[in-house]
């Protein structure tokens, strides 16, 4: 099972069992991640699951579509490199150990 490091915009770590097939949003759901919102249930209506996601598994992310471009730019904070929002993001094997930096705030 891949594992996913949330880490708190304090620099709290917490690592997770993921299942795959599911997106990153959903796996902070089911293990009570703080910092994830996600208000719109994972429909790519909102930015309260942005998430910023380390340079060496960014490059394995597929390329965002113009939805999650879009919304992006309503995030809390501001838009970096690695931004993402995290219910677009499916886990994968691949994507084993992937490191996700959470914002100090979504709303």
């Amino acid at each position: 099972m891949p594992k996913i490091i949330f880490v708190d915009a304090d620099g709290t770590q917490h690592e997770v069992e993921a299942k795959s097939g599911i997106s990153i949003m959903e796996n902070a759901i089911a293990n009570n991640i703080d910092g994830i919102e996600a208000e719109c249930g994972g429909s790519c209506m909102c930015a309260t699951c942005h998430c910023f996601i380390e340079e060496d598994h960014a490059a394995k992310l597929p390329a965002m579509d113009s939805d999650e471009d879009e919304m992006l730019g309503f995030a809390a904070e501001e838009r970096r490199p690695g931004s993402r929002l995290s219910c677009q993001v499916k886990m994968t094997d691949e994507l084993d150990g992937i490191v996700v930096n959470l914002p100090a705030e979504q709303n």
